[in-house]
């Protein structure tokens, strides 16, 4: 069995970033080997019997093998290729099959800003498995971290935290992109954005849009949510008001003029959506940026 852990202390100052590491480490079990290792000190150390509860939140990477994790939410089977998802106050216990093993890569971490991410449907607690197979850039980032834990030079942590939430990034990423590959309604969706973004000038017709994708409406607008985060109309709109922004600092077209060069219905609109999405009217968007520069 080959293993590694180390327990970080965080500063003060580590804590203040938002975002600090407790423990990284990974470890290779060999079938019918005791589990857990007994290197792990009594916060972390458990039986199957009891599991155990964190006030931290872990990711569990297993790279070969297969095994069981359980939590309230029932029993969940792991292959490899499976992520682990352990969040603070959450009873859980997991081990490798007897017969298999497993290899296992792990970091730990705290702080403000985790709580924030994991605000995330995608990590939901009712999910505590998530399935993203080998991911080379993913495993790369366990070892980076685990080799600047090693080192601990100064700043360690801050680049500790910058590179798990890229992981976590990473992951969601490859999931969300697992649900799309290779089928159809992809390549309508980058079309449609595409449309979208070459048609600022003018409101545009989602329905129809979908039709000329050949795509049902409810189903293209539900897919593109997914896919971008937000709705057909919604990314247009965003995109013009993007291009009003620059035209109202680069340019000195009024209102009026980039009113119109935008496809808006009169003025009065385009000023009250400009305002609901940004919290100012475009003149005092202008001075703002005018007084900024």
């Amino acid at each position: 069995m080959t293993e590694y852990a180390k327990y970080i202390t965080a500063s003060a100052q580590d804590k203040e970033w938002g975002m600090y590491l407790t423990v990284a480490g990974y470890a290779h079990i060999e079938p019918h080997h005791d589990y857990p290792p007994r290197i792990h000190p009594s916060g972390y150390f458990f039986t199957w019997e009891k599991g155990r509860i964190l006030d931290e939140y872990q990711i569990n990477y297993i790279t070969e093998g297969t095994g069981t994790l359980e939590t309230v939410d029932g029993v969940f089977p792991v292959s490899a290729g499976s992520l682990l998802v352990i969040r603070p106050g959450m009873w859980h216990r997991y081990r490798p099959g007897p017969e298999t093993g497993w290899n296992e890569h792990y970091i730990g971490f705290k702080g403000d800003y985790p709580g924030y991410l994991f605000k995330e449907p995608f990590f939901q607690a009712s999910r505590p498995v998530v399935y993203i197979g080998f991911q080379e850039p993913v495993l790369r980032l366990f070892f980076e971290v685990i080799q600047l834990v090693q080192e601990e030079k100064t700043g360690f942590q801050q680049v500790c935290a910058a590179s798990t939430v890229l992981m976590l990034s990473k992951i969601l990423s490859f999931v969300r992109n697992q649900e799309f590959a290779g089928k159809s309604i992809e390549r309508n969706i980058r079309r449609a954005c595409l449309y979208l973004r070459e048609n600022l000038q003018q409101n545009v017709n989602i329905e129809q849009l979908a039709a000329e994708l050949h795509v049902g409406y409810s189903y293209f607008r539900r897919m593109f949510k997914r896919y971008t985060g937000i709705s057909p109309a919604q990314y247009h709109l965003s995109l013009r008001l993007q291009k009003a922004k620059d035209l109202l600092v680069s340019s000195n077209k009024s209102v009026k003029e980039i009113t119109s060069e935008l496809g808006f219905e009169s003025s009065f609109y385009f000023s009250r959506i400009f305002k609901e999405k940004t919290g100012m009217s475009p003149l005092e968007f202008k001075r703002n940026q005018s007084q900024v520069s």
